[in-house]
């Protein structure tokens, strides 16, 4: 798994059993199943500053470019999982799931496009590979996002909301006896490069954020984004970025401190936004450490802050990719319409085998 915040490539090793109950025994799209889950060995393996450079600058590349792009990233991945796998001792894999590296993501196009999912990752592995999980939903008319949901369906049906804090935040709930998710708003995407105007990778716990000061008219401006007003379902990509917010950000001509500070309230806000008192909710993905952000997120909304083991923290979206996958080999509905939008639940992605 590589996100939009460019932390890295999330690598793990995942066991998934599965029982059914036995009015389910036939039907396998039922998902009254019970799953359980392992994370076993887990690792980030941090991009090189010129890979980083690649991915944040290839949504300019010409279509040769990125196709070349393309290959020498599916080779990148490949020499990343055998050593993974070789690191750990892994034995008996079923499969390689692989969400690769989003590029481009305009759904309403009928545009998404994730590097590293050509049919020579399974022959660089000599392993049954099933990836490329966005294109058919975006190809059913949908958003292609969010795909995490069905994991939070399946394995942390116990929490009233599943909060990831990635490169963006987007949670998943159940309302109506039916899975709605959509992305809420832009967070390390935007924390870590105005971090890494101070000459950080990102801002430890939120100290930077904290020390500085809120702008309240770039708060006011940036809440009033067009988007928040729009009914799921949603998603957001780097592109509506680069259009919306960092445009307001750069005029805002406020020291990265304060803009720090200001990002993080306006992330505070959209967050409470979702939420009612007494919710109960799983927080993962990098933000999760980001202490200050959290504790903007409690002052703001009366809500049971749950904060898992790091494993879990770190590595529930592979965990949960690993999930699409084998529902995927199983034949099993991973994409949920209700969603994403797409015409009807499917089962997403492609199978190579080497």
């Amino acid at each position: 798994m590589s996100g939009t915040s460019l932390d890295g490539i999330d690598v793990a090793e995942i066991n998934l059993s599965v029982s059914s109950k036995p009015e389910n025994a036939s039907n396998h799209n039922t998902h009254n199943d019970t799953w359980k889950f392992d994370i076993c060995a887990a690792e980030t393996i941090q991009y090189t500053w010129s890979w980083k450079d690649k991915l944040q600058n290839a949504i300019n590349f010409s279509e040769e470019n990125l196709k070349q792009l393309d290959i020498s990233y599916t080779k990148l991945l490949a020499e990343v999982i055998l050593k993974f796998i070789q690191k750990h001792n892994v034995k008996n894999i079923d499969a390689v799931c692989s969400h690769g590296h989003t590029i481009l993501h305009q759904p309403e196009r009928g545009l998404t496009y994730q590097i590293g999912n050509l049919p020579q990752l399974a022959r660089l592995l000599n392993q049954r590979v099933v990836c490329n999980f966005r294109v058919q939903d975006v190809k059913l008319g949908g958003q292609g996002a969010p795909l995490v949901p069905i994991g939070d369906k399946l394995l942390f049906s116990d929490f009233n909301f599943c909060l990831n804090l990635g490169g963006f935040a987007n949670c998943s709930f159940k309302k109506n006896d039916k899975r709605i998710a959509f992305d809420i708003c832009p967070v390390n995407i935007v924390l870590n490069k105005y971090a890494e105007k101070l000459g950080f990778n990102f801002d430890e716990g939120g100290k930077i954020a904290a020390s500085g000061r809120v702008d309240k008219a770039l708060l006011q401006k940036l809440n009033m984004l067009p988007y928040y007003r729009e009914k799921p379902p949603k998603s957001l990509g780097l592109e509506w970025v680069k259009k919306e917010v960092f445009p307001l950000l750069n005029a805002s001509n406020l020291l990265p401190q304060d803009v720090l500070r200001t990002y993080t309230e306006h992330i505070a806000v959209q967050l409470t936004n979702q939420f009612k008192g007494g919710d109960s909710i799983l927080i993962t993905g990098g933000g999760a450490y980001n202490t200050f952000l959290i504790e903007r997120l409690m002052h703001l909304a009366a809500v049971k802050v749950n904060i898992p083991s790091p494993k879990i923290v770190e590595y529930k979206e592979a965990l949960i990719f690993g999930l699409l996958g084998v529902l995927k080999l199983r034949d099993e509905i991973n994409c949920l319409a209700g969603v994403t939008g797409a015409l009807k639940d499917h089962s997403s992605g492609e199978i190579f085998i080497p």
